[in-house]
C-alpha cells in the first residue's frame, strides 16, 4: 500500500530535526530517513554557541535573531523529550592586550552589544589561565550535548513512527511534476538535510561545498573553572576534571579519522591558554558541512520544486538550525519569502 505524507526528510541531524519539528508544529506529516551507518556531523560536533566569534571578536551573523530562537527551540525539545542536552554556560574570552581591553570597555556600552556582555574583567580571573589583561565574559552562550541531542530526538521520532533507520538510496527516488515517491512513500516534497553527503547528491552537487575537518580532544586537568574559556582554542568544563578542547580547521584532509598533527596543534594552543598541566585522554574528528560563502544552503531545486535542501550549517549549526529550520518551514507553507542570503538561488547559474 502506498503511504502518503507531506514531506520526506533525508537526515535527522541538527538541520533535519529542526525542520521536522517546525513542520510538525504546522500540522504537516513527515517521514524521516536516517541511518546510523552514515557519518553524522551532529553526533561528533562540539556544539558550542557563542554570540561573539572570530579572531576579531565580532558579533556573529544574525545573532539578534538566532539566539532567542535557539534557547526557545532546545528548551522546548528538552521538555518534549523529558531530557537535558542544552548547557547554558558563560564564555570567557581573555584579552591579549590593554588595547583590546580598552576597545571592549567602550564596545560593551553600545546597544548592539550590551545584552551579550556579562562582565568586562580588567585583571586576571583565574590563576590557572594566561589572562593577565582580564577578559570578556559573555551571556547567551554555552554548548549543546550534540550526541545526547541526536539520541534523544531520534528516539522521539522513532516513538512517533516517523523515522526509517536505513540508508537513503537517491537512485531509487522517483520525481514527478507535483510529487516525489520513494519505496512506496509519496510526498509533496523531499528535503535533503544530510550534511556532508551533499557532494554525492545528483540534484545539488553543483553547489560549491567546502567541507572542513575539525578535531576535538578530551583532556584531564586540575584547572578550576565554571565557564567556557575560549581564546585560540575552547576549553569546556565537563565535570570530574575533564574538559572538551578544540578545535582545528582543516580544508584538505576530509577523512573522519583523528590525526596526531591536529592533536599536537590543539595541545600547543592549549599550553598558551592554560598555566596548569593537562593530559589528553581522548580524541575525535568530524567534518563540518560548510559552504563557499559561509551561509547555509536553503531552498528548492531550480528545475523541480518538489526537491529541496537544508544544508551547509558549518561550524555554527547549533545556533543556525533552529532559526533557519523555522524559517524554511514558514517558506514551505507559504508564510514568508526565503531570506536571500541563504537561498540557493544565489548559485542557480551553476546548476
Amino acid at each position: 500500500m502506498r503511504k502518503k505524507t507531506d514531506y520526506i526528510l533525508v537526515g535527522s541531524g541538527l538541520a533535519g530535526t529542526s525542520l521536522a519539528i517546525a513542520l510538525l508544529e504546522r500540522g504537516k506529516e513527515v517521514v524521516i530517513f536516517n541511518s546510523s551507518d552514515f557519518h553524522s556531523s551532529t553526533r561528533v560536533a562540539a556544539g558550542l554557541y557563542n554570540p561573539i566569534t572570530g579572531r576579531k571578536m565580532v558579533k556573529t551573523w544574525k545573532a539578534d535573531e538566532l539566539f532567542p530562537t535557539l534557547l526557545k527551540f532546545y528548551k522546548k525539545l528538552e521538555k518534549l523529550t523529558n531530557s537535558r542536552f542544552l548547557n547554558e554556560i558563560r564564555i570567557y574570552r581573555p584579552f591579549i592586550s590593554f588595547e583590546e581591553q580598552n576597545e571592549w570597555m567602550g564596545k560593551s556600552a553600545l546597544p548592539a552589544y550590551t545584552s551579550y556582555v556579562h562582565q568586562i574583567h580588567t585583571t586576571s580571573t583565574n590563576p590557572g589561565l594566561s589572562d593577565k589583561f582580564g577578559g570578556l565574559e559573555l551571556n547567551h552562550s554555552g554548548y549543546l550535548d550534540t550526541e545526547r541531542f541526536a539520541e534523544v530526538t531520534d528516539h522521539f521520532f522513532r516513538d512517533q513512527g516517523l523515522i526509517n533507520e536505513e540508508v537513503f538510496d537517491v537512485t531509487n527516488l522517483q520525481i514527478g511534476n507535483e510529487t516525489v515517491s520513494y519505496q512506496g512513500i509519496e510526498a509533496s516534497k523531499i528535503i535533503f538535510c544530510d550534511g556532508t553527503h551533499l557532494p554525492s547528491n545528483p540534484y545539488f552537487n553543483w553547489l560549491p561545498f567546502r567541507p572542513v575537518k575539525g578535531e576535538i580532544l578530551t583532556i584531564h586537568s586540575e584547572l578550576e573553572t565554571e565557564v567556557i574559556v575560549n581564546r585560540g582554542v575552547f576549553c569546556v568544563p565537563k565535570g570530574n576534571n575533564r574538559f572538551m578542547v578544540g578545535s582545528n580547521y582543516d580544508n584538505y584532509d576530509v577523512s573522519w579519522e583523528p590525526t596526531a598533527r591536529a592533536c599536537t596543534q590543539i595541545e600547543e594552543k592549549l599550553r598558551i591558554l592554560l598555566k596548569v598541566p593537562f593530559h589528553t585522554i581522548h580524541q575525535k574528528a568530524g567534518i563540518r558541512p560548510a559552504t563557499k560563502d559561509r551561509r547555509p544552503y536553503v531552498g528548492l531545486h531550480p528545475k523541480n520544486e518538489t526537491i529541496g535542501i537544508f544544508n551547509g550549517l558549518g561550524a555554527k549549526g547549533v545556533s543556525l538550525a533552529p532559526y533557519f529550520g523555522e524559517h524554511f518551514a514558514a517558506y514551505l507553507t507559504s508564510e514568508t519569502e526565503l531570506d536571500n542570503e541563504i537561498n540557493i538561488s544565489r548559485y542557480f547559474s551553476l546548476s
